[in-house]
């Protein structure tokens, strides 16, 4: 008992003299608190505008000649709806414009857009679809109009110019990938959209590019 009060005496002996020297006692640590992040709903729809050069190849005609080629430019719409990270649907409308010499094309479609993003801010996809292509042929003496619904496909490349600041939270998982996030981007690509079996055998092929924005 007596060695236990000689130990509390001690102690504030102890506590004594820090106080009288100015000893101040140390505030405990504030809990630091993160903000809370309000996720990003963008609507997985985006709309594009851009240009084309299409490329026909046609056998000759039956009363003689040879194979007849020709390529024109125009211009292109696009506007699609991003299912899922790997699936969207993309509907499409495009003309040629330019001199009337030998063809025009002009084509309605709706597509299926198989895709892969390969980064934040890339994303390759396939084009799987069905559409109405009409080319009209003029050469001063002869004319055809040559509409057709058919198969139509494609693939192409997308890049995302917009910045995220989302800082990577969105109601959608894969929102905020390849060319999925609200803002600006382009596009290039290649389509076939046109075998024609018959006397006049026509094939039609197009490269088209442009910019998107995704809303």
């Amino acid at each position: 008992m007596k060695k236990t009060m000689r130990t509390l005496s001690a102690l504030l002996v102890v506590t004594g003299s820090l106080y009288a020297g100015g000893a101040k006692a140390v505030a405990p640590a504030e809990a630091v608190v993160a903000p809370i992040l309000e996720p990003v709903s963008p609507i997985p729809i985006y709309v594009g505008l851009g240009v084309l050069a299409s490329f026909i190849d046609r056998d000759p005609c039956p009363c003689g000649g040879g194979d007849i080629s020709d390529h024109r430019y125009g211009g292109i719409i696009r506007t699609g709806y991003d299912v899922n990270n790997y699936f969207g649907i993309e509907a499409r409308a495009l003309k040629t414009f330019g001199g009337t010499t030998f063809s025009k094309v002009e084509h309605y479609g709706l597509y299926l857009k198989p895709q892969y993003h390969m980064s934040e801010q890339t994303n390759i996809y396939g084009l799987l679809g069905y559409g109405r292509t009409t080319v009209d042929y003029t050469n001063g003496i002869l004319s055809s109009h040559n509409p057709k619904n058919g198969i139509a496909y494609g693939a192409g490349f997308e890049y995302d110019f917009g910045k995220d600041e989302s800082e990577g939270v969105y109601d959608r998982a894969f929102d905020g990938q390849g060319d999925q996030e609200k803002g600006w981007g382009m596009w290039v690509d290649f389509q076939h959209l046109l075998t024609n079996a018959g006397p006049m055998h026509t094939n039609l092929n197009l490269v088209t590019a442009g910019i998107t924005y995704d809303f």
